[in-house]
């Protein structure tokens, strides 16, 4: 069937990588791998991290432009050729859908939504028209798709939601898996690493609030730990980056060479090739929905330290592939993460059982299905 796809927090092709552009990009893939035609139907960005009135009412003006622009656009197309659902990526009261709503009930097709959450404590507040229009969206929604399994407590209309796991195509990580020898041989020559340490790898959008205090987080549980041999590789950037530099600052090199290296933003091949490297992949992941970096490091071979926050337990298997920890608190996490520095054997069983994790419930392929199975049970 053709879809019509649009995700207000941002696009698919925007040019600043994100775990929700990922995201975007691989439900189109997915849908697109069933067999369906998805078609992106706007780019609004309709973020308003500021509680700025003026600046929503703004934005709620131009999607109601656009959703008439995109009517106008589809009733002039065959019946065969216009969109028979909507589908709509990441709904919230700072990112509300100024656009779906109304194009679907002017064409009289399904509303879908993946990932959505509610803040009834924004109401009446600086962001109550967002919450009010996410409200509206999710009553109007035929589905409702959870990507974070704690979303449904939340959210309405019980008997609209259906899970979907978070996924990834693990193709490109299993190849850069075969090549982990090179990898890891480049990255030491590259970094001035030393191949005796346990190379810890996180990455993370360098950026106020959750990201900023999941840095601070692991870099106390680090400091607990500095008696081990570890070398760690922070993997992004962003206006933060400065002050994570500052967190990280009594990491002073050692007869082994630095101990925290910053390797910017990375994605595709190269990010493929450097989780591929390392030993261990470590995120406190600070009131983190879920964690698209944790599947692409298990689907590396990494095994995983990380807070059980939202739906990461269900990303990283407690004891199978990593250890969780309680969130934010950076005294348990040292525990977990000593653990695994300490136990080269549990480290390379926990390795060994990843990828395969990843492969049985986090596909693209299995998502694909699931998509499939959720589209046919709400649209004629």
């Amino acid at each position: 069937m053709r879809i019509a796809f649009y995700a207000p927090l941002k696009a698919p092709d925007h040019p600043v990588p994100s775990g929700d552009r990922q995201m975007a990009r691989l439900l189109i893939a997915a849908l697109e791998a069933a067999g369906h035609d998805v078609e992106l139907t706007s780019r609004l960005r309709s973020w308003d991290g500021q509680g700025d009135r003026a600046r929503q009412a703004r934005l709620q003006g131009l999607g109601a432009a656009l959703a008439r622009r995109a009517v106008r656009r589809f009733e002039k197309r065959s019946a065969r050729d216009r969109p028979q659902a909507w589908f709509t990526y990441h709904l919230y009261y700072k990112a509300p859908d100024w656009i779906g709503p109304q194009v679907a009930r002017a064409l009289g097709i399904p509303y879908l939504v993946a990932e959505a959450s509610l803040a009834h404590k924004r109401a009446g507040g600086p962001w109550d028209l967002g919450h009010r229009a996410t409200v509206a969206a999710l009553d109007q929604a035929a589905a409702v798709i959870l990507l974070n399994p704690t979303d449904a407590e939340i959210l309405p209309h019980q008997d609209r939601l259906w899970q979907l796991d978070p996924f990834l195509d693990p193709a490109p990580y299993r190849a850069a898996a075969a090549g982990r020898a090179e990898h890891r041989a480049r990255l030491a020559d590259d970094l001035g690493l030393d191949t005796e340490a346990v190379w810890i790898v996180a990455v993370a959008m360098m950026r106020p609030g959750d990201k900023l205090a999941s840095y601070g987080v692991l870099a106390e549980a680090l400091h607990k730990l500095a008696d081990r041999p570890w070398q760690l590789i922070l993997v992004g950037d962003g206006s933060e980056r400065p002050e994570v530099e500052a967190t990280f600052a009594w990491a002073r090199p050692t007869a082994q060479g630095v101990r925290v290296h910053f390797a910017g933003a990375l994605e595709g091949p190269d990010l493929a090739r450097l989780y591929a490297a390392c030993d261990l992949y470590a995120w406190p992941a600070v009131n983190e929905a879920y964690g698209m970096a944790f599947l692409e490091a298990q689907a590396a071979g990494l095994p995983v330290v990380a807070g059980r926050s939202g739906g990461v337990p269900v990303v990283v298997r407690d004891g199978e592939t990593g250890l969780l920890a309680a969130p934010g608190d950076s005294a348990a996490f040292a525990v977990a993460l000593g653990a695994l520095l300490d136990d080269p054997v549990k480290r390379q069983g926990f390795a060994a059982a990843a990828p395969a994790a990843v492969a049985a419930r986090h596909s693209l392929a299995a998502a694909s299905r699931r998509l499939n199975r959720i589209l046919h049970g709400v649209v004629p």
